[in-house]
């Protein structure tokens, strides 16, 4: 049976994504000096106000005023007519050092907490990843590139904005077309109505930002577009709504096409697994579908604090799979490393690159940096494939795209 599937996205400037590029950012400029640092920075911002708060231990000298104020200025908060911006907001610390009962076990190399994590790839997009949410992402960015053109073709833009997009899929789980989007985007107080202003952003939007992000053949007469729903939106960013450090996980990670296993990334050094091993099973899951093992892969993992070792990592193929997920597990534990050292030394995570995963998601992404994109493991995964036997590797079928 066909069916419809919608994820959204939000851009830098929406309240939460302020609070997790300030975590980020901080997490950078430590790295930049103390790559050993230990790092669980949290970001509250209100109006007029931002907070900085957690656990972080480093030799690093870190000057949280001016990282926070930088972030804000870069995001696009510079006007005070937005009654939040770089230069008049306050900045509080209140960080303190990472607990000694938990720096033991993490000391020896051991998980900084308990939890499980979920990684997921699959074929509708070249990025491995799920079609509405990475349609959302390409709105919200070129959204922000337009905004930040000279003699922007859309001056009224300002940095606070959401999209949403409706795919409609086939009775086989293939993507059909684009059936609804939504965008609501903070705009200067210039139009002569609410209807005007709707009018005039929907033409600017299907000529400077959807056709330029949707395959065309993605999109016909028949989308339902819905833009700034409710009428003005005149006042936003951390003056129209407090923003908080990892309360936009769903948009971080897969739209809700796949579990979250509930711990936010942002502002976290790869010590906690909530991160590391986030990026971790991505990686593996990529790789998998990558390589033709599957359509379709989702890959749990979860760990006791201090231990170094998953307690379980399990594969889910979905029905996609070219032989049994449980045997695909042990294949992917032999082959990787997953202790919370491994991953951090495999995937390089030690290095300030986090800042820009804070906005526009921490997957499917191609600038330098996102290791656990890579698609390194693929032919490590088929010789494995190989050696379990000529039945699966009989089944075996390469996508076009990828490139070896």
């Amino acid at each position: 049976m066909a069916y419809l599937f919608t994820s959204e996205s939000v851009s830098e400037g929406h309240p939460d994504k302020v609070a997790d590029q300030i975590s980020d950012s901080i997490l950078d400029a430590i790295f930049a000096e103390d790559p050993n640092a230990r790092v669980a920075c949290e970001t509250f911002v209100t109006k007029g106000l931002v907070i900085v708060g957690g656990e972080i231990t480093t030799t690093a000298y870190v000057d949280f005023d001016k990282i926070a104020r930088d972030t804000i200025r870069k995001i696009g908060y510079t006007d005070p007519l937005l009654r939040f911006d770089a230069d008049s907001c306050g900045v509080l610390n209140a960080v303190h050092s990472q607990s000694l009962d938990i720096a033991q076990g993490v000391d020896v190399g051991g998980a900084g907490d308990q939890g499980m994590m979920f990684g997921y790839a699959c074929d509708e997009t070249p990025e491995y990843m799920p079609m509405p949410l990475m349609y959302s992402h390409r709105i919200l960015r070129q959204l922000a590139e337009v905004r930040r053109m000279e003699n922007s073709p859309m001056p009224y833009l300002r940095p606070d904005s959401k999209s949403q997009v409706t795919i409609e899929y086939d009775e086989d789980g293939t993507p059909k077309r684009v059936h609804t989007i939504v965008v609501s985007t903070q705009h200067e107080d210039n139009f002569a109505s609410e209807a005007e202003m709707q009018e005039r952003i929907l033409a600017d939007l299907k000529k400077h930002v959807f056709g330029r992000v949707i395959p065309a053949e993605m999109l016909d007469e028949n989308v339902i577009y819905h833009v700034n729903p409710t009428g003005a939106f005149v006042i936003g960013g951390p003056y129209g709504d407090t923003g908080l450090t990892g309360r936009k996980i769903i948009v971080d990670t897969y739209g809700g096409m796949a579990p979250h296993g509930g711990g936010a990334f942002s502002g976290k050094d790869p010590s906690k697994v909530d991160r590391s091993a986030a990026y971790a099973t991505r990686h593996l899951a990529k790789n998998v579908v990558a390589a033709g093992l599957a359509r379709e892969c989702t890959i749990q993992v979860a760990y006791a604090i201090g231990v170094r070792e998953p307690v379980s990592l399990r594969v889910d193929t979905h029905g996609s799979g070219v032989m049994d997920d449980t045997r695909l597990s042990e294949i992917l534990l032999r082959e990787v490393d997953m202790t919370p050292s491994g991953i951090i030394e495999r995937l390089q995570l030690r290095r300030p690159v986090y800042a820009q995963t804070a906005v526009y998601g921490h997957f499917g992404r191609d600038e330098g940096g996102f290791t656990w994109e890579k698609l390194d493991l693929v032919e490590t995964l088929k010789q494995a494939i190989r050696e379990v036997g000529a039945e699966a590797l009989s089944k075996l079928e390469i996508p076009e795209r990828c490139e070896y």
